[in-house]
């Protein structure tokens, strides 16, 4: 079961988070066999996506999401839903690690 972990992003802002992907009990998982990969969408059922810059900052389950504010200016404000996926890079297994829901703050300032 993946881990729930709501995201605030400031629309036209660089934005970084790092999230601790775990295992089922509790533990740093081991990301060493691992690529992550992540999407943000307006919905579930969206047919367009941003992706997520996903890096491994260790092999201790720790993973750096980011965004450009290139991204983040042409997300509009509101709601959207993500989700953060790790794959195994010989068996192609594919897991859910963290999902959630993402708000995106309005901007006033506009170059």
């Amino acid at each position: 079961m993946s881990q729930l972990v709501n995201l605030v992003i400031d629309q036209g802002s660089d934005f970084v988070a790092t999230l601790d992907v775990q295992d089922s009990i509790g533990n740093a998982l081991d990301l060493d066999p691992y690529n992550v990969r992540g999407q943000v969408r307006k919905s579930y059922t969206s047919s367009t996506a941003t992706d997520i810059a996903c890096a491994k900052t260790d092999n201790r389950g720790e993973v750096k999401l980011s965004l450009t504010n290139e991204q983040t200016s042409a997300l509009r404000d509101g709601r959207y839903v993500y989700d953060i996926e790790i794959v195994h890079s010989l068996l192609g297994t594919v897991i859910r690690v963290v999902e959630g829901q993402v708000t995106v703050t309005p901007r006033a300032t506009r170059p």
